[in-house]
């Protein structure tokens, strides 16, 4: 299947809503923590085929703002699993060249959660492979609301006025403000939603769902999303004769 795909037409950037861990693991009589656990394997193979591709940049939305409210013995899991997860993959994000980056309120973070991140964030900087965004802690209404208190302050400083404000300016005061935005977004376990996530960086993305629960998504379910994006016509607001005219 790999070799169908064409290399010059690959998503620069390819965000995806890795769902379906829960319901893995009760359809297999397991809690779901062994879901989360799985999983990790899935985040493993997927940063290795990306970045074995060419694509640029991967988000994956990994802990959204609204997971807070899940029981506390499962998000003190979570964050247990993403410290291990940390100190067990940094080596193999350094041998792949990925650099490792992070959007999302931080200071929610246990310290030593928080530590761990930042200290790999640092360790692969200077790597210039896939960039591997992890969204933690993250919500896209969080985003855009700290986004404007920086405008509004801005503007009551007077370094900023009113009506200079553009779509560009929100952008540059996102979390993503360096990043561009997402040209595929892909959401595993069935539902047929974007559930706070990216969604202002979305509007022109291409939106790809699969029944596939995150723990079963493998190297070969990316190679199906990208094909199936490289099938479609991305208009942007022009006709289809327009941008085959442009091509």
């Amino acid at each position: 299947m790999e070799k169908q795909i064409d290399l010059t037409k690959l998503p620069g950037h390819i965000a995806i809503i890795m769902d379906g861990n829960g319901r893995w693991a009760k359809q297999k009589g397991m809690d779901r923590y062994a879901g989360h656990q799985e999983g990790v394997v899935s985040v493993r193979s997927v940063i290795e085929a990306a970045g074995k591709l060419g694509i640029k940049y991967l988000t994956l939305y990994t802990f959204s703002t609204e997971n807070w409210n899940r029981p506390k013995e499962e998000v003190d899991a979570l964050m247990a699993l993403m410290v291990t997860v940390i100190q067990k993959e940094a080596a193999d994000l350094m041998t792949n060249n990925v650099r490792l980056l992070v959007i999302g309120d931080l200071e929610r973070l246990p310290e030593s959660t928080r530590a761990q991140v930042k200290a790999l964030i640092e360790e692969s900087g200077k790597n210039t492979g896939l960039t591997a965004i992890l969204a933690l802690s993250y919500s896209s209404r969080w985003e855009i609301a700290e986004a404007a208190k920086q405008i509004a302050t801005k503007v009551k400083e007077g370094a900023m006025e009113i009506a200079d404000i553009t779509e560009n300016t929100i952008s540059e005061h996102l979390a993503t403000k360096n990043i561009p935005d997402p040209d595929l977004l892909i959401r595993t376990g069935g539902e047929y939603r974007i559930s706070n996530f990216l969604m202002w960086q979305l509007s022109y993305a291409e939106l790809y769902f699969t029944d596939t629960y995150w723990p079963e998504f493998r190297e070969k379910n990316l190679h199906e999303a990208i094909l199936d994006y490289q099938k479609r016509e991305r208009r942007f607001g022009k006709t289809g004769d327009q941008v085959k005219t442009q091509s």
